[in-house]
């Protein structure tokens, strides 16, 4: 984050110093605000490239194996354009190479989840899927299996049938 505090710093920097070739260029009949609106302007449009290219920046780092398996765009008031593009601020990634199966439970699949997320430290989340039932559950000793004629049971967190993730794990 520091480094880009400093790059935000030499981005207002660089685009004062074309305001001021503006002004030397046009004889100092250029307007005395120019050099502020553009040192303004230039950190502003780092700040936007910075939050358009982070998620594809970070996807890009991710060893191979890792997956993203769901994105989450927003939009803010105080970012206007995000209306029209809105921005990606966090996504969820799945380790595909190391996945554990159970010895019980066959259809049970240990699996590591990644949790990114803009400004934040990326966080590991170890959590079991359960094919058959369609459901994932915080990975646990204690963790009992879904009882098919209740439904998911509340340790177990129902997946949609589309879900990506178990499009990428349980598909034969």
């Amino acid at each position: 984050m520091l480094w880009e505090f400093v790059a935000t710093l030499v981005a207002g920097i660089g685009a004062a110093g074309i305001a001021l070739i503006i002004g030397k260029l046009s004889k100092n009949k250029s307007p005395k605000w120019l050099i502020p609106v553009f040192a303004g302007l230039g950190m502003l449009g780092f700040q936007v490239q910075a939050e358009y290219n982070w998620f594809s920046h970070q996807a890009s780092l991710l060893p191979q194996g890792v997956k993203v398996v769901r994105s989450v765009d927003e939009q803010a008031w105080y970012r206007p354009w995000s209306f029209v593009w809105p921005q990606t601020v966090r996504f969820m990634a799945v380790d595909t190479k190391n996945v554990a199966t159970n010895n019980m439970h066959a259809d049970w699949l240990m699996i590591d989840l990644y949790l990114f997320e803009r400004r934040m430290a990326a966080k590991r989340v170890t959590q079991v899927l359960s094919c058959q039932a369609q459901a994932m559950a915080p990975f646990s000793d204690k963790l009992s299996a879904p009882d098919a004629r209740q439904g998911v049971s509340r340790d177990w967190v129902k997946l949609a049938s589309d879900d990506p993730l178990l499009a990428l794990l349980c598909s034969e």
